[in-house]
């Protein structure tokens, strides 16, 4: 899977000292999806079994020991993954996760 984009983790992790314990939680993930090749979402099922799928091909994860949530949308045919949001679950709890 291509990711679109390092930066918006790496932008998160360094916006607070408090989000720094993401970067690791962040990093692992980053290298286990740059390595998968999703073709479902039954698969990403497989792969992290605590990711909830939603609509719109929205795919929230859980880091850092469920202390963060990440939304991105997936694109299969492409094999894109798009950043949509990384928060705490305060934040995530404000947003609409399969618009966003």
């Amino acid at each position: 899977m291509r990711i679109i984009s390092k930066r918006t983790l790496r932008e998160f992790w360094e916006s607070s000292p408090q989000y720094a314990d993401a970067k690791s939680s962040l990093e692992v993930w980053h290298g286990e999806t740059l390595r998968a090749t999703w073709k479902t979402p039954q698969e990403i099922k497989g792969q992290f079994r605590s990711a909830s799928i939603l609509k719109n091909n929205r795919v929230v994860f859980n880091i850092s020991g469920n202390k963060y949530r990440l939304i991105v949308s997936i694109d299969y045919a492409r094999q894109a993954c798009f950043i949509r949001f990384i928060g705490t679950h305060k934040q995530y709890d404000v947003i609409n996760a399969e618009v966003i």
